[in-house]
């Protein structure tokens, strides 16, 4: 029996995602290329993020019917069982037996034969149970983080720490967002020419929504946008509302020099590019050399004014002899206001690496603000909601930062409402200390923080 492009491709960017620690999202994106089906690749990419969104709840129901678990399972049976299950628990389109039947001969396919009746066992079994509810077969003394652990497929301790700061409602929300497929937000390159990409867009067989967030941004679904003639000449960028938000927080003027500290992969670079004009300077940062030359091919597609590309360690002495009107440092984190988009992220994450965390992103902001011009205006972010990695952050530098003092909130409002859609209220989105906050469940965007800092 053959095996489905379709399973074929998931199965092996899974096997590459739990082997090799890659990501999900680019190695579907590099796979996915024009010769795949459209249909192909996208039940390639269900069955791919849909097993990851859903690993714990699906080992789970598999563990019942194994006499040892899944993850001390070799790697291929483990896939196989994960990619069936999934199959006869989320997708009613799917038969089962041909959930079943080619899961079996995935582990064929890898060699390990003897698995398959182990596997075709299993997942009948699996069928049989698909409709009933996973409620009913928890354990009774389970805590409300474990019980909601399973049921919506995060680390316990994670649930753990959401249930403690923002109560069962919220956390459930969250949750159930975290295992949504996220809105495929777009930026248009040129805000005066939007009605014409979107145009184009739709004629081209796409469907296009507004923005939630921003009046500029719009989502895109029933297709790829990166396959598009739109997306080819520059005309448009691929990128969340709430990451969309965070270079508009600056206020970068037209002259402005402005750093862009961990500046990869550059799509909160073009914003600060295209504010500044010709007659600024931007600077892109970044650790990784194989990242800036990826950043350097983006930029050259959008067209986008010249901007200056370094490598460096932003946890070291920057190397600047003059200072920067406006610095965003969007630091490395944990990611966890990511995990709709990038669900491996929930399985890597460990408790105490917010602590690591923490202490890098404090260095980089010490390091950033040692460059910032007398007047300007830094802006920290990350895609994390964890206090550790975001309020405490600033506050831990500010305290100990002479001459250096928040961007009011009354101000951080005014820049963020100029660029907000119709009924959106800027208030809602910063808080009383200027902070800018987004949440899944809440915003239909990732979980970003922002807090801009001045001299």
């Amino acid at each position: 029996m053959a095996i489905s492009p379709a399973r074929k491709i998931a199965y092996d960017v899974l096997e590459r995602v739990e082997g090799e620690g890659a990501y999900a999202s680019d190695l579907l994106h590099s796979t996915l290329g024009a010769k795949v089906k459209p249909a192909d690749a996208a039940l390639a990419t269900e069955l791919t993020l849909g097993v990851l969104r859903q690993r714990l709840l699906l080992d789970f129901l598999l563990d019942r019917h194994l006499e040892r678990g899944v993850e001390r399972l070799d790697l291929p049976v483990a896939l196989a069982l994960r990619i069936g299950a999934y199959q006869l628990r989320f997708l009613e389109r799917i038969p089962a037996s041909a959930a079943v039947n080619e899961s079996v001969e995935l582990v064929k396919k890898a060699r390990k034969a003897s698995a398959a009746s182990l596997v075709n066992a299993v997942l009948r079994r699996i069928a049989v149970e698909s409709k009933s509810p996973v409620e009913k077969i928890l354990p009774q003394e389970f805590t409300a983080a474990e019980r909601l652990a399973i049921l919506h497929s995060h680390p316990a301790w994670l649930v753990g720490r959401w249930l403690a700061r923002f109560g069962e409602a919220r956390t459930t929300a969250l949750l159930e967002a975290d295992n949504r497929a996220p809105r495929l937000s777009c930026a248009p390159s040129d805000p005066d020419q939007r009605q014409h990409v979107v145009a184009a867009l739709e004629q081209a067989g796409l469907r296009v929504e507004a923005g939630v967030l921003l009046r500029d941004a719009f989502a895109v679904s029933g297709g790829s946008p990166s396959r598009s003639a739109e997306f080819r000449a520059g005309r448009i960028s691929i990128q969340d509302e709430a990451s969309q938000a965070i270079p508009l927080l600056l206020g970068v003027r037209s002259g402005d020099r402005v750093l862009d500290v961990c500046a990869a992969p550059g799509g909160k670079t073009q914003a600060l590019a295209r504010a500044a004009g010709n007659t600024g300077l931007v600077v892109a940062a970044d650790r990784y050399g194989h990242r800036l030359r990826a950043m350097a091919a983006q930029f050259d597609r959008l067209g986008l004014p010249e901007v200056r590309l370094l490598e460096l360690d932003a946890t070291q002495d920057l190397p600047f002899g003059a200072r920067f009107d406006r610095i965003l440092l969007d630091a490395p984190c944990s990611g966890t206001g990511t995990l709709a988009r990038h669900p491996e992220i929930r399985w890597r994450l460990r408790p105490e690496q917010l602590a690591e965390f923490h202490t890098l992103q404090v260095r980089m902001l010490r390091a950033a603000l040692g460059q910032l011009a007398p007047g300007g205006r830094l802006v920290y972010s990350t895609c994390s909601i964890e206090p550790e990695e975001n309020e405490d952050v600033v506050a831990e530098v500010q305290r100990e930062a002479s001459g250096v003092s928040r961007v009011p909130a009354n101000e951080m409002t005014k820049t963020l409402a100029a660029h907000l859609a119709a009924g959106v209220s800027a208030p809602a989105l910063i808080d009383d200390a200027g902070q800018f906050h987004t949440l899944p469940g809440q915003q239909q965007t990732d979980g970003f923080f922002a807090a801009a800092l001045q001299t």
